[in-house]
């Protein structure tokens, strides 16, 4: 890998051009990096490419533009094409973004394994398929792994990577070099497991929401209060292990405090797992939301979304300047 003072570096392929594959070359090109997006849709390509000029170019206008390089000179590093062969091409790290879907991520990874080079790393924005679910019986399975981002992963950072049992340890420590250097913030799991971290702890929370929405505890509106009023605000900062370590006199004093209760808590009102999310609930669950958020204003909410998460995250990146 070239030295990080150059303003342009080496090429990264980019197999899929939905908005993750999107995001993923907006955050490579923003450090520099040549990007190739691939799509065996020529037209979805061009309707990639005027979104990442116009998204990039809102972005500097807005001041949310990551990198020292301007929204032109990114825009500018990133080409497209519709052959899988050349956009793998030189390319000394790819990140696959296709649906998540076993057989077609199958066939992506073969087809990438055809033209792949030896030193070549192919990594998985899976978020839930484990990587050696597509990967087993390849010639270069020791080169791929998964490297999960979350949505949309331009403003916020985390990346999960998680090996194969046969990926080289060579991979993982280059692909978390990699994520750091681009300004993302990758945990590494030491094992594969189904879901990874981020989803087992979303689907917690998910699950006593169901629970308590189904018991008729709490509105919608009301669930989701506790956590962007309550939890979310700490969280955006700490997480649940520190928490418990900063509101007793260190986390052991927590457990010895409050353990027994939290148990009691979980023993008399949380249900068996797995929770199944039944379309009943979810109609009732939605007839609330369309009264704030109907399906024809999803859009304009997601944007409303994204513009907080860029504030919150340009925010964090202040404070820790700061530190």
């Amino acid at each position: 890998m070239t030295s990080t003072s150059e303003n342009t570096r080496g090429k990264i392929a980019i197999v899929g051009s939905g908005l993750i594959g999107q995001n993923w070359s907006m955050i490579f090109a923003s450090a520099g990096y040549h990007v190739t997006l691939f799509d065996v849709d020529p037209d979805q390509l061009k309707r990639a490419q005027t979104s990442i000029k116009s998204t990039l170019e809102q972005y500097e206008k807005d001041g949310y533009l990551r990198g020292k390089l301007t929204a032109l000179q990114q825009t500018d590093l990133i080409s497209t094409t519709s052959s899988l062969s050349e956009c793998l091409k030189d390319a000394f790290y790819v990140q696959e973004c296709v649906p998540e879907n076993l057989d077609l991520k199958k066939k992506v990874f073969a087809e990438m394994d055809a033209v792949a080079g030896e030193d070549m790393i192919l990594a998985s924005s899976s978020s839930c398929l484990c990587a050696s679910m597509f990967t087993e019986g390849l010639t270069h399975k020791s080169n791929m792994l998964v490297a999960h981002p979350i949505n949309p992963p331009y403003f916020i950072p985390l990346v999960e990577l998680v090996p194969a049992p046969w990926t080289n340890q060579k991979v993982v420590t280059t692909t978390r070099a990699l994520m750091e250097e681009v300004g993302q913030s990758p945990i590494t799991l030491r094992r594969e497991s189904l879901g990874f971290a981020l989803n087992r702890i979303q689907y917690a929370a998910i699950n006593e929401s169901w629970n308590m929405y189904q018991s008729g505890l709490l509105s919608a509106e009301d669930i989701d209060r506790v956590c962007h009023n309550g939890l979310g605000l700490r969280y955006a900062f700490i997480g649940p292990l520190e928490t418990m370590h900063l509101n007793a006199n260190g986390i052991t004093d927590y457990c010895e405090r409050y353990a027994e209760g939290a148990y009691n808590v979980q023993k008399e009102t949380f249900k068996p797992v797995p929770v199944m999310y039944d379309v009943p609930t979810s109609e009732k669950v939605q007839e609330e939301f369309n009264q704030t958020i109907p399906l024809d204003k999803l859009a304009e909410r997601r944007r409303w979304r994204d513009k907080r998460l860029a504030e919150l995250s340009k925010l964090k990146k202040t404070l820790d300047e700061d530190k």
